[in-house]
């Protein structure tokens, strides 16, 4: 399969770990094309082609060559583009940067996704798994970057402030759709100033899908979940 040169990416409607890889791109003024997949129905061959293992978006190809998982694109990206840096400087300072990406993957993402697909008893024990983490995470983050800067990064969006800011939109999807209420800006004041500051950040304001939009994918995907 030939490819033309240049940056592709392929990614999906509404996913956070899409939006973080063009907000990425984004941030460091990198020009790309976008491919819209149906993961659900009806993935391209081109996706199985680049991506034959997991099968999922997002998929970065760049001048041909495709890399997979979001936090691994992120990575290459800023190691291809280093003009402007989405990492600190500092080894160790980095290190947090990507332990704490790590976990909020892992701990917030994927448990707000049951959340978004379950109901009665099990999506209590989800809510309160999630009340857990973002506690860890709002104490972790106040001690390892509070500075009083506007993003976690510094004067500047970085790695950290672009997987949050990613998934505002569905979180706020979620709320609405679902009926609960995911983070607390009284309980998590830090998390919440951080993330506030995003949302009017110019390259997250043009990839964010419309809110009504988001609700009636998450709407959506809730009714097939439950129905099994």
């Amino acid at each position: 399969m030939e490819e033309v040169k240049g940056v592709k990416v392929h990614g999906t409607f509404g996913s956070p770990f899409c939006m973080r890889v063009e907000m990425a791109l984004k941030l460091k003024g990198i020009p790309y094309e976008y491919v819209e997949e149906d993961v659900i129905g009806n993935k391209s061959e081109s996706l199985l082609h680049y991506n034959p293992v997991y099968k999922k978006v997002p998929v970065l190809l760049h001048d041909g060559r495709p890399i997979s998982e979001s936090l691994i694109i992120l990575e290459y990206i800023e190691d291809s583009w280093k003009d402007t840096t989405l990492l600190p400087l500092d080894p160790y300072t980095r290190a947090k940067v990507r332990f704490w990406a790590h976990f909020y993957d892992h701990k917030l993402i994927l448990v707000s996704a049951i959340i978004m697909k379950c109901e009665g008893e099990e999506q209590e024990k989800a809510m309160k798994e999630l009340v857990e983490n973002l506690k860890i995470l709002e104490e972790g983050v106040e001690k390892d970057f509070s500075g009083g800067t506007p993003y976690l990064n510094g004067d500047r969006p970085g790695l950290l402030d672009i997987i949050l800011g990613s998934s505002l939109c569905l979180h706020r999807a979620i709320e609405e759709a679902v009926g609960v209420h995911l983070i607390d800006p009284q309980r998590y004041p830090l998390l919440w100033s951080r993330m506030d500051a995003l949302k009017d950040l110019p390259v997250l304001k043009e990839i964010t899908p419309p809110h009504h939009k988001m609700v009636a994918r998450v709407r959506h995907v809730r009714e097939m979940a439950l129905k099994g």
